[in-house]
């Protein structure tokens, strides 16, 4: 392999159960440059670097550094060889100093230093790169900014000299943006190679020398700056050229009443950050309203703000004409409001109960399953029988143990927990995510069944078959703002495709 090279990646292949997560892809990093890592969620990007960090291990594939061949089991491994990732959600105890976090469980570029002598390494190692910081401030205190750069010397006086930075720009500032791209330039001119996972093109060509595209697994090509003579040549890259799916037939074509209205809604991440800011749309009686975009766009601030699990900042929330803006989660479920949330694990179902137990964790409240004070599990068991015959539920009786089931067969009785009953509005957030082509098939007939008898659909997903296939209109989530909404007969792939990284076209 060559030596000129920083890291070469050969044919990496990483399957999950039920998913080939990476399929022989090459990749090479040059000493000194920044790369960056573009594609749609579920593109491989960070299973990819996750490899390269040594997080995971390959299934197949060889890993070259500085033209060696070498073999990792863990990021301590990585490390040695000068490897470090600098994670999406940063790894930094809050309550410790930044000197504590930086020498905290590792030896300073292998040597035993005193925090006084570290901080000096930082405030050197900081002052190279452009700016300054402060080795005794607890980390609670620094901006999300200060924190990042942060992680970026942890890893550096770890002796990293390719640096893997995973969305780095997502809870940053756009004056924090800049400050970071000055970092990223500076480290790159003293030789260092970075890698830049994103899905933002606009930075990617601001900031990168050369960028890899993968889509569904696959590496699709790898172009030089001055080879991208237009944006559409990395969307569809990105996101393909395919016709977009035919519109089912079952999607209902007339639309009746309006069911919910949502004004100027403004919701805070939990971090304190806005991460909705100030959406607005409305949906009908029979209208699946899929809104579309990159993970991360806050869709899901949004859906647990709308399922009233999560606080408004500002803004209104209209449910049936009625303020539902201060309605608590149980009264939206009596009145017709349901949520089908992204987590189906941790969130949506409680492992360790039966069945039949979970399908009636929402509605114990209401009449049909109450018996004076107490449930009536003799009446709770015969709706599970129900279900399972109509939702073609994988278990055997309805005392079975969530955990036994599979992870479709869990998502399938998510789904029919959540609409079996006389919904008006169904929250669907990615409804069909991590399940097999048949249950995936079946979850979107249901939802387009609930359509059909009247009930209005926020369908919430990154798969554009999905959005396009199922939704009669079609909104683009970026950066918290609704960029677009596109009635399903005039929009495209290639519209959507451009809101999704934020770029308007006429």
């Amino acid at each position: 392999m060559n030596e000129g090279y920083a890291v070469q990646m050969v044919n990496i292949t990483k399957s999950f159960p039920g998913v080939i997560a990476n399929r022989n892809i090459d990749l090479d990093i040059k000493k000194g440059e920044i790369h960056g890592i573009l594609g749609e969620n579920g593109a491989g990007k960070t299973t990819l670097m996750n490899i390269l960090s040594g997080f995971y291990k390959p299934d197949e594939g060889e890993i070259y550094v500085e033209g060696r061949l070498v073999k990792m089991h863990s990021p301590k491994d990585a490390l040695k060889l000068g490897i470090g990732m600098v994670y999406q959600h940063f790894t930094l105890v809050p309550e410790f100093k930044v000197v504590e976090n930086i020498v905290l469980g590792t030896d300073v570029v292998g040597r035993k230093l005193s925090l006084k002598a570290a901080a000096n390494l930082i405030e050197e190692q900081a002052k190279q790169l452009g700016f300054t910081v402060d080795p005794w401030s607890k980390v609670a205190d620094l901006s999300l900014g200060e924190r990042q750069r942060v992680e970026i010397l942890k890893v550096l006086l770890r002796g990293a000299k390719v640096i893997i930075l995973d969305e780095p720009t997502s809870v940053l500032a756009p004056v924090e943006i800049a400050g970071l791209f000055n970092v990223l330039k500076q480290l790159a001119s003293q030789g260092k190679s970075i890698i830049f996972i994103t899905h933002k093109l606009n930075e990617a060509l601001e900031i990168c020398d050369r960028i890899t595209v993968l889509r569904t697994g696959m590496k699709i090509g790898t172009l030089s700056r001055s080879e991208i003579t237009s944006t559409l040549d990395i969307i569809r890259m990105m996101f393909g050229v395919e016709a977009e799916p035919a519109l089912a037939a079952e999607v209902p074509k007339e639309l009746g009443k309006e069911v919910l209205r949502v004004e100027n809604l403004v919701v805070e991440s939990d971090r304190g950050v806005d991460a909705v800011k100030g959406v607005s749309f409305s949906i009908r009686e029979g209208e699946i309203f899929g809104l579309a975009g990159i993970d991360g766009n806050g869709q899901k601030e949004l859906a647990e703000a709308l399922a009233r699990i999560r606080n408004i900042k500002s803004g209104k929330i209209y449910f049936k004409g009625e303020d539902a803006t201060n309605l608590s989660p149980a009264d939206l479920h009596l009145k017709g409001g349901t949520y089908i949330t992204d987590d189906r694990v941790s969130e949506g179902l409680i492992q360790d109960f039966t069945l039949t137990e979970n399908i009636v964790l929402k509605d114990f409240r209401k009449n049909g399953v109450k018996r004076g004070l107490l449930i009536d599990w003799k009446k709770v068991a015969e709706n599970g029988l129900m279900l399972i015959r109509e939702y073609e539920l994988a278990a055997a009786k309805p005392n079975s143990l969530t955990q036994t089931l599979s992870g479709g067969t869990q998502q399938k009785l998510l789904v029919a927990r959540e609409i079996s009953g006389e919904s008006s509005l169904i929250i669907a957030n990615q409804p069909t995510h991590g399940v097999d082509a048949k249950t995936t098939a079946y979850i979107r007939e249901k939802l387009i069944e609930k359509a059909s008898k009247g009930a209005a659909v926020l369908l919430i997903s990154n798969d554009l078959d999905e959005i396009f296939s199922c939704s009669n209109t079609i909104a683009v989530i970026y950066e918290g703002r609704i960029l677009g909404i596109l009635d399903r007969q005039s929009a495209t792939r290639e519209k959507v495709a451009y809101l999704m990284i934020g770029v308007k076209k006429d």
